[in-house]
């Protein structure tokens, strides 16, 4: 393994991060503080953390509506994220983009979308930017499954491999769209193999090993940058939880879910690398877990603390301000 020690425990702590925000959130949620749809990210941490670990901060990401995780491993403030699932002044969108469309513009983290496969093709557009100004800014798109049976998929990625565009295309293949298990409406087992169509390269990678992940986004983004075009990652995923509040899961076996939860859990897995390694100590695992706790619980207080929008303010941030052309 070429990875540091340090930059190890980075992304462990990152993946913690993400997964003790989802569960707080949900429990927010619950508590009627977040209003709106939720889509928990636990179970896929080891995809965004391994694909934006390979980023600089002026690269691009752009999301779906499952997208906590992807903002989160772009370096969002998690008290921010917070404040903004709370509808708060004081969130990433001053409390006007919620759940399914947080953004974090001074990352160049684009935004999230409820709409499925939505963001394939803007950020397809940011990339066509960064060749055009002549930058070797990467911009990174994030998608599910589902949205390999959209036209925006075919579009994007046709347009990106044709005009050899720094993106890479990444899909989070967690075996089912919404309630449909993938199985039951593909004809191709791997989104991986769709790739060959537009003459570009496709992996598929295990997306509970967060190694394999970032070294597979870490030749993908290296390509891009270096002038090679796009890349189609697939990294086979799992959702530990429903599809979004409320889903009942009667269209998943309980044993299956239990058997990802338990075996192929990627913070538990990576953590066993790490020790195997000799990278990780109980005391320091129980200190990350720790401090991830109380940053957690600091995001909620200062969630709760924070003003919502005044009624002045609906009218902003909806037009770009008018330059007048002389």
């Amino acid at each position: 393994m070429s990875l540091s020690s340090e930059l190890c425990k980075t992304m462990y702590r990152d993946m913690w991060r993400i997964r003790l925000f989802e569960e707080e959130a949900n429990r927010q949620t619950s508590l009627g503080s977040v209003v709106g749809a939720l889509h928990m990210y636990c179970g896929e941490e080891a995809v965004a953390v391994g694909v934006c670990s390979n980023l600089r901060d002026d690269d691009y990401v752009l999301g779906t509506h499952r997208s906590h995780g992807h903002c989160l491993a772009k370096g969002a403030e998690s008290h921010r994220m917070m404040a903004e699932l709370f509808g708060k002044a004081t969130g990433t969108c001053a409390g006007k983009g919620g759940s399914m469309h947080i953004a974090d513009f001074s990352l160049n983290m684009l935004g999230a979308n409820g709409i499925v496969g939505a963001g394939i093709a803007p950020a397809t557009g940011a990339a066509l930017a960064s060749k055009l100004r002549g930058t070797d800014q990467v911009s990174v798109c994030f998608f599910g499954d589902g949205a390999a049976a959209r036209g925006t998929f075919h579009e994007g990625i046709g347009l990106g491999a044709l005009w050899k565009l720094p993106v890479v295309y990444v899909c989070e293949n967690n075996q089912y769209q919404q309630w449909v298990p993938r199985m039951n409406v593909a004809v191709l087992d791997s989104v991986a193999d769709m790739a060959g169509s537009y003459a570009i390269p496709g992996v598929s990678v295990d997306g509970q090993n967060l190694v394999e992940v970032y070294e597979v986004a870490g030749e993908a983004v290296e390509r891009a940058r270096k002038g090679g075009g796009p890349t189609l990652i697939e990294a086979r995923t799992y959702r530990f939880y429903g599809h979004s509040l409320g889903d009942e899961e009667q269209y998943r076996p309980a044993a299956e879910v239990e058997e990802w939860r338990t075996n192929r859990d990627p913070i538990t897995t990576f953590q066993s690398t790490m020790m195997e390694q000799g990278w990780l100590t109980e005391e320091e695992d129980t200190q990350i877990q720790n401090e991830v706790k109380d940053e957690i619980t600091e995001a909620v207080r200062f969630a709760e603390e924070s003003p919502f929008p005044t009624p002045d303010s609906v009218t902003t941030d909806v037009l770009a301000p008018v330059q007048e052309v002389a």
